[in-house]
C-alpha cells in the first residue's frame, strides 16, 4: 500500500437530486467552507441531468443565479478520475426524469487520524453505510408511537 492511502480518511460519495433541474447554489458556500476548514477534501464533483426521455447527460458548471458569473468556478477541475460513465449511469437510475443531480466523492479528513490508528493496529473497515434522515425520522416516529402502547420490553407497569 502506498503512503498516500495509509494517510487517507474514509471516502464517501453522495448523489444529490435537484427537482426540475433547479440548482440554486445555496449549499455550495457551505461545501467550500468544509473544504477550507479541512473537514473534507473533494475528490470528484460531477453534475448530471436525466431528460424526460430517460437519457442521462453530463452538465457543465454554469452560472446558477443568472448574474453572469460562473458560480461553481471554485470547483472547476475537481476530478480525480474516480467517477466513470458507469457511475453516471447508476446515478441516473436514481433520478426522476426532468431532474438533475450532483455527484460528490469526498475524503473525510476529520477521520484520517482515527483511520490511520486503526490501520496501524491491523484493523480494517468491513462495512459502512449511511442512514437517510427521512428513514431515521420514520424510525423515531415508530418508536414514539409504539412507546405509548405498553411497557418497554422486559418492563412492568407501575
Amino acid at each position: 500500500m502506498s503512503d498516500d492511502f495509509e494517510d487517507m480518511g474514509p471516502v464517501d460519495y453522495l448523489v444529490v437530486e435537484f427537482p426540475g433541474n433547479r440548482m440554486t447554489g445555496e449549499g455550495f458556500p457551505l461545501l467550500v467552507d468544509l473544504v477550507d476548514r479541512g473537514i473534507i477534501r473533494i475528490l470528484d464533483l460531477l453534475f448530471v441531468r436525466k431528460d424526460i426521455d430517460g437519457s442521462v447527460v453530463g452538465l457543465e458548471l454554469t452560472d446558477l443565479n443568472g448574474d453572469g458569473e460562473l458560480d461553481l468556478s471554485v470547483f472547476d477541475g475537481v476530478s480525480s478520475g474516480l467517477l466513470g460513465q458507469d457511475d453516471i449511469d447508476e446515478a441516473g437510475m436514481a433520478l426522476e426524469p426532468g431532474n438533475a443531480a450532483g455527484i460528490l466523492v469526498y475524503e473525510n479528513l476529520w477521520a484520517a487520524p482515527f483511520a490511520r490508528a486503526l490501520r496501524r493496529s491491523g484493523a480494517q473497515l468491513v462495512a459502512g453505510g449511511r442512514i437517510p434522515v427521512q428513514a431515521l425520522l420514520a424510525s423515531l416516529d415508530t418508536v414514539e408511537t409504539t412507546a405509548g402502547d405498553g411497557p418497554p420490553s422486559g418492563g412492568a407497569r407501575a
